[in-house]
Formats: C-alpha cells, structure tokens, sequence
C-alpha cells in the first residue's frame, strides 16, 4: 500500500446492558433520557464497531499502538535497490487477529491500521539499519462482510476504507475506495485484500483455508 493511496458498544438501559460479542443481552424500556443517550450514540457508531458512524464515516484509532497487536512491518522503497523511504508498520486488534486464527478469515468489525512513517538510516554495528522515526499517513480497513453502507463510496469488497494524514489526523481523506485504496490491494485480492503473506501470525491460518 503507498502512501497515496495506502496508505469496539456498549449500551446501558435501566441497570441492563449489550455486550458486544458476548451472549449477555436483556432488553428493557429506556427512559426519556436514556433514550436521548441511545439516539446520540447512534449517531456517532455503529453497533458492529465504534469507529464507524451511523452513515458509514470511519474515525482513526488512536491508541492502536497500546490496544492492537503488531501484525507486521513492511519497508518500503521507491524503486528497487533504492533505499528504504518509508516504513509500513500493521496493527490489528487481539480478538480480530484470534478470530482469523481459528476461520481464516476476519470477521465483522475487524480493523486493520498500518501507520506509514518517514525513516532514518545508519550504518550500525548489525549492518545498514532502517526505522520508523515521524508518521506519515494511517491506513484504516475495517470489515464489512454485509454491505452495511451501500452507496457509500468507501465501502465495498467487503471493507470499509480510510487514509488519514499526519497533517490532519481526523480527517479522512480517502473519497473513493477503487480510486484511492484497492488498486493497490490487487495483488492481495486473493487473500481478502490484504497482504497475509506479511503476517507471520496469520500466514498459516489462511493458508489453511
């Protein structure tokens, strides 16, 4: 993925609660303000994750680095034997990740967030060494096996899909998923768009698919 174009609800009614991905659900009638509450929460997230708004607009983690687990790290180069101009580090979140081990596949809600950051370089005393030093551009794809928001340009092949720069971090920049994001993806469409094959924690679990 380059830089251009690469680049969780819980709901609380009288003493009751929703738990995601857990089977504890009791149903009650809300009150005046309770509902309130609902209706404005419903607003900003949907039920199958809280990065995503009723209308389908995806927010950036921000504590992915504390929350999600590093799937892998991708250094990149502008041609080949250049050197290293940026570095793609993945992250995605521990239940998404223990879910593809057992299905081979993500399910629903799932976020991927790879943060693309500038590098420094230096000869060391392990050899010519490459690290991530300031960010760049974040990468969001969050799954979406339902097709949740048609019509929504930033949803389909089964994600929904984000670029949010360093110079305006809340903004996601991305307008059009098959002009920004996917061509890129192409040579991971067998794999659900997604570049497994960087992942040594998902590698043998979709190969077993």
């Amino acid at each position: 993925m380059s830089s251009k174009s690469f680049q969780h609800l819980t709901v609380f009614c009288l003493g009751s609660a929703v738990l995601v991905g857990m089977a504890a659900i009791a149903v009650c009638e809300p009150s005046a303000s309770s509902k309130a509450s609902t209706e404005k929460a419903s607003d900003t997230s949907t039920a199958f994750s809280p990065y995503v708004s009723s209308k389908g607009d995806i927010s950036r983690p921000t504590d992915y680095r504390e929350t999600f687990r590093h799937l892998g790290t991708w250094a990149v180069a502008k041609k080949a034997n250049e050197p290293v101009h940026e570095l793609h580090n993945v992250y995605a979140q521990p239940d998404a990740i223990k879910a593809f081990q057992q299905n081979g596949k993500f399910p629903d809600g799932a976020v991927l967030v790879k943060e693309i950051t500038n590098v420094s370089a230096a000869k060391l005393t392990t050899g010519q060494s490459s690290w991530s030093t300031d960010d760049k551009v974040w990468f969001v794809m969050i799954k979406d096996s339902k097709g949740r928001f048609p019509g929504n340009d930033l949803w389909g092949d089964g994600w929904g899909w984000a670029l949010f720069e360093a110079k305006e971090p809340t903004r996601n920049v991305a307008t059009n998923f098959k002009n920004d994001c996917l061509p890129c993806h192409v040579p991971a469409k067998q794999d659900d768009w997604v570049y497994i094959r960087g992942y040594a924690l998902l590698g043998k679990h979709a190969a077993a698919r």
